[in-house]
């Protein structure tokens, strides 16, 4: 199992926060996920190359690319669509 930290864009708040942990909670082979707001930094272990893959794609399609990605429009505005509901679903 390895661990790793990336630094992500569009992280504004706790609501932001609660989406990435529950989303990426959920990818098989990825555990203990934390979210650090005021680092913009995402911490999660896992197992191959291909569950990391799979974390970057399943965060970029969350509105929160890997600091270094393209951070388009439709990516920013999913951010704040993944922050409401992050911010219910507390």
């Amino acid at each position: 199992m390895k661990n790793t930290t990336v630094q992500v864009q569009n992280l504004k708040c706790g609501g932001c926060a609660n989406t990435i942990l529950t989303q990426l909670s959920k990818l098989d082979g990825i555990t203990d996920v934390s979210v650090n707001n005021d680092t913009d930094e995402v911490s999660f272990n896992y197992n191959s190359e291909k569950e990391f893959e799979t974390v970057k794609t399943k965060l970029s399609d969350l509105g929160y690319p890997i600091v270094g990605e393209q951070n388009s429009l439709p990516k920013k505005a999913k951010s704040f669509v993944s922050c409401a509901v992050g911010r219910i679903t507390k």
